[in-house]
């Protein structure tokens, strides 16, 4: 079936939970159609995950109601018009929360990969789309040839495809932003807790890359990771990745989604060095502790100065998500030799600190936190006690904001 043929009218009911592939793994055609139906549909809710469309553009989506486990990329429009409903959820439990029927699925949209051979994939993305669709009312799948054939993710054969729609765009391509100082600088710090026969894990952004970037000289990497990008290829491409002293699953590279370009993805088609494998296997805490120095690196809005970390909202505005990085500074401080990196900027762009004497959500608690990362310098906070935290905390502070930060921790220290 063509996309112009597909009239969602008939498919969508009153009160329908739509579930589609989140980040590169959004079947953009299925989901444009969608938007372009609206207003011949009953009401009904979109779950999404990353957003770097622009699909769902709140000015363009009506009276559609989203809900997702965090505000990431393009989500963040719609939480600021108070369009996206926030299920505060680690991202392994929102995807086992589908597996068990707790979320429901009335309709999926997915797009798939396949082979020579006709074999299916869930190619970029294996995550909590293949569990909706066990339950799912009804299930759509947009066939993109241009989508990689990946190892991992193969499409159930349990699972019926009700409606087969031909691809008219390419995967969508997330490239990676352009370096700047203070990303280059946070990157020089946190690479010196990378030692060799590391095994890697991390997120989406200008740190991450930066921090993949400087590892060049580093020997026998390793990938467990809810993510990869392009920056792998380069790890591989120079040899520092080989994934060869990970302890499990030797000379694999594991993730659970592909966010990054056509490289990658061309890179990643019937590669059998790579495995897509879903949330259950990527992000459990079983698994976790078994693999070899597991390094962390995730990223924050604000860090207090004992360490509790927010990455979730500033002013009561969604702007970020608990994801995976609960599930794998646990898994890191669990793994033999492991590390538990969070970096940021250690100001605002409006030049606010981003160390802070409180913060309104704490995503991941002060007896979690290892080391905390700024252009600053490192505060190794695991086994310190609460004054030398704060006196670590306003070392890697913004020079700016450590007196007032100072001053702050001695009032406090005074009235208790």
């Amino acid at each position: 079936m063509t996309a112009a043929a597909l009239d969602f009218a008939g498919l969508i009911r009153a009160g329908d939970v739509v579930v589609c592939g989140q980040a590169t793994a959004e079947p953009r055609t299925l989901t444009k159609a969608l938007v372009a139906q609206k207003d011949h549909l009953p009401p009904f809710t979109i779950v999404v995950g990353p957003v770097f469309s622009r699909s769902f553009a709140p000015e363009h989506t009506g009276t559609i109601a989203f809900r997702s486990y965090g505000a990431i990329g393009a989500a963040r429009r719609l939480a600021e018009a108070g369009r996206l409903d926030v299920v505060p959820s680690h991202y392994s439990a929102f995807c086992a929360d589908f597996a068990s029927g707790r979320h429901r699925a009335d309709v999926v949209l997915v797009q798939l990969a396949v082979d020579e051979d006709g074999r299916l994939s869930a190619s970029l993305s294996n995550d909590y789309v293949i569990d909706a669709a066990r339950r799912a009312r009804l299930v759509i799948a947009e066939i993109n040839p241009h989508a990689p054939w990946t190892f991992g993710a193969e499409w159930p054969a349990d699972i019926p495809l009700h409606i087969r729609v031909a691809a008219d765009l390419l995967p969508l391509e997330l490239p990676a932003g352009e370096l700047d100082d203070v990303s280059r600088r946070i990157a020089a710090h946190a690479a010196g807790l990378v030692a060799d026969g590391s095994t890697l894990q991390f997120g989406v952004g200008r740190i991450p890359d930066a921090i993949l970037s400087s590892l060049s000289h580093v020997r026998d990497l390793g990938i467990h990771s809810g993510l990869i990008n392009d920056a792998v290829v380069d790890l591989i491409a120079c040899g520092a990745l080989t994934n060869a002293r990970k302890g499990i699953d030797i000379g694999l590279t594991v993730t659970n989604q592909l966010i990054g370009t056509r490289r990658l993805y061309d890179f990643a088609h019937r590669n059998p060095a790579i495995a897509v494998r879903p949330t259950s296997y990527t992000h459990a805490a079983a698994v976790l502790g078994r693999v070899n120095r597991l390094v962390a690196i995730n990223s924050a809005l604000q860090v207090t100065l004992d360490g509790s970390v927010n990455a979730e909202t500033i002013d009561g505005v969604a702007i970020g998500a608990i994801g995976g990085q609960v599930d794998f500074v646990r898994g890191a401080n669990a793994s033999p030799g492991g590390r538990a990196i969070i970096a940021l900027p250690a100001t605002t762009p409006k030049g606010a600190s981003r160390i802070v004497p409180e913060v309104e959500t704490v995503t991941t608690s002060r007896a979690d936190v290892d080391a905390i990362v700024t252009e600053w310098g490192v505060a190794e906070l695991r086994g310190c006690g609460l004054a030398e935290r704060a006196q670590r905390m306003i070392a890697i502070a913004a020079p700016e904001h450590r007196e007032t930060l100072a001053q702050g921790m001695w009032q406090r220290e005074r009235k208790a």
